[in-house]
């Protein structure tokens, strides 16, 4: 389908169409693969398990799997809206069909910020270990520093992604190759490094060395709530990006099914990788404030870099290489999300018509995709040149985004199908249970860490307003915000907000349809 007839698609009846993107290209392992990458376990991995210890000790297996659980809870949500309405919107589209365009809108905004932020920072940690590497590879350390140059910094971080943008503007099956590849890599090195570590530590040659601990896994043991909820922030952080795996739906084989359960392969693939991975490091160097311990302030914004070499020793580079390669290959994949997102609310007229052009030749979002690429290109470059802090204060309001749209698409679930909440035992939990106590957990993650970041000292800047934190105003401003771009576009394309391009919807029980039918004979 040409841009021209995409464009021509009849959405004025308020229901669900075509965009023209190219379907039936993406199976099953190239969205877990997809999905995968997206998370980027190894870079969200080595910059999470540092705070975590700093914040929950030995108890980070078990922050893991309490952070696990409202992720694969709301992964059940967003299964059951895609088996009912796959279309690339997800969030934007199904809280629409269940609240209506406000609520919509905001889920869409949420989902468009919350990436377009990490597209920034997953760029920058791409330059950051570049340079690492060429200095482990070479033995000369100096070379590490000069990611610290502004300039060079912001030119090489542009060129990853330019390089990015080229690839996600292709067709996807581009995607999928190089991802195959990339994922590939860093899962293996992952695994090796794991066991690595655990030989090293039974075998006498870990830095602290503690014997395996069932009591690691007990969230009971946490010191505090606010303790847990820290740890849980951060553990939702190193979960997010699985539902790439749903943006993709209408480009995926058997679109209803095929999204959902490469959604849940995928959320339990990486719980599994982060599982081995926390308990490696718990062995090899405890929690401690030592050199190599995961205490310790100074190791936390990178443990794989300061382990790898005492773990890997000469093979110390391949750490750096993954890591690499997965903030690249999560930086191209990410761009999936944010285009599609923008595709449909294009699409649907609630952005400018503009951002529902598809590539005629490669059948993507491709004005979307540029666009993404644009506004992160600017945004990086801009903290960066204010401050390195300034750009670490607003990745930190991720957390905040993450739980914000996260939360609208499980009660959506929720909402949209309470007619059919009794229908079946199943439905009972899948489209009632599940997604509202996710939905729940995540509503109070998003207001604990708000209330958090209230406090300067959240902040990696420390810089306070009328001494309220930074990070709390960036993430009332950027919902504030979208608040008044959705008030502008109520003003100048008001079709979407009156329900003339998707409208509310909610499916009827089976008993209504029986009784219908019955009536009917």
């Amino acid at each position: 389908m040409s841009q021209h007839a995409a464009e021509k698609v009849p959405v004025a009846d308020g229901g669900l169409s075509k965009k023209g993107l190219s379907a039936g290209t993406i199976g099953l392992l190239g969205a877990v693969v997809i999905g995968i990458s997206c998370i980027a376990p190894a870079y969200t991995f080595t910059a999470a398990i540092g705070p975590t210890a700093s914040a929950v000790g030995a108890q980070i297996p078990a922050v893991i799997l309490v952070g696990f659980i409202p992720m694969l809870l709301v992964a059940f949500g967003y299964r059951e809206l895609n088996n009912r309405m796959p279309d690339a919107g997800t969030s934007f589209t199904w809280a629409t069909r269940a609240f209506g365009p406000w609520i919509g809108w905001m889920a869409g905004w949420g989902l468009i910020v919350a990436t377009v932020l990490v597209l920034s920072n997953l760029a920058g940690v791409a330059v950051d270990f570049l340079f690492l590497l060429v200095s482990q590879i070479t033995g000369d350390p100096s070379i590490a520093d000069l990611a610290g140059i502004p300039w060079l910094n912001i030119v090489v971080c542009l060129l990853f992604i330019a390089g990015a943008t080229f690839i996600s503007y292709r067709d996807m099956q581009t995607t999928q190759k190089l991802q195959y590849v990339l994922v590939g890599f860093q899962v293996i090195v992952l695994v090796f490094f794991a066991v690595a570590a655990i030989s090293a530590a039974v075998s006498g040659g870990g830095f602290d060395f503690q014997p395996f601990d069932l009591e690691w896994f007990n969230p009971f043991a946490v010191s505090s709530f606010s303790a847990l909820a820290a740890g849980l922030s951060l553990s939702i952080f190193i979960f997010w990006g699985w539902d790439v795996t749903l943006t993709m739906n209408e480009e995926t084989k058997d679109p209803e099914r095929t999204p959902g359960r490469s959604a849940t392969i995928t959320v339990i693939t990486i719980v599994t990788i982060y599982l081995l991975l926390a308990v490696a490091m718990l062995m090899y160097s405890g929690t401690g404030d030592g050199e190599l311990g995961l205490g310790n302030a100074d190791i936390q914004d990178n443990v794989f870099f300061f382990l790898s070499g005492p773990i890997l020793g000469p093979l110390a580079f391949l750490v750096s290489l993954a890591v690499l390669t997965s903030s690249a290959s999560s930086l191209q994949s990410t761009f999936v999300s944010p285009a599609r997102t923008l595709l449909a609310m294009g699409h649907y007229g609630a952005l400018p018509r503009q951002f529902a052009r598809v590539s005629p030749r490669f059948f993507t979002p491709g004005f979307a995709t540029v666009v993404s690429a644009i506004v992160a290109a600017v945004f990086y470059a801009v903290m960066r040149a204010v401050s390195e802090n300034a750009l670490w204060d607003t990745i930190l309001t991720l957390g905040l985004m993450i739980c914000f749209y996260y939360g609208i698409t499980a009660f959506a679930c929720v909402w949209y199908f309470r007619h059919q909440w009794f229908d079946s035992v199943r439905n009972v939990f899948f489209t009632l249970l599940f997604p509202l106590v996710g939905g729940i957990i995540l509503a109070v993650l998003f207001v604990t860490t708000l209330i958090d970041s209230a406090d300067p000292a959240y902040s990696e800047s420390g810089t306070d307003i009328f001494g309220i934190g930074i990070v709390f105003f960036l993430g009332l401003g950027i919902i504030v915000l979208g608040i008044v771009v959705m008030v502008v576009m109520r003003i100048v394309a008001p079709a979407y907000f009156r329900g003339q391009t998707l409208s509310l919807d909610a499916p009827p029980s089976a008993r209504k349809l029986r009784a219908e039918s019955e009536t009917l004979r």
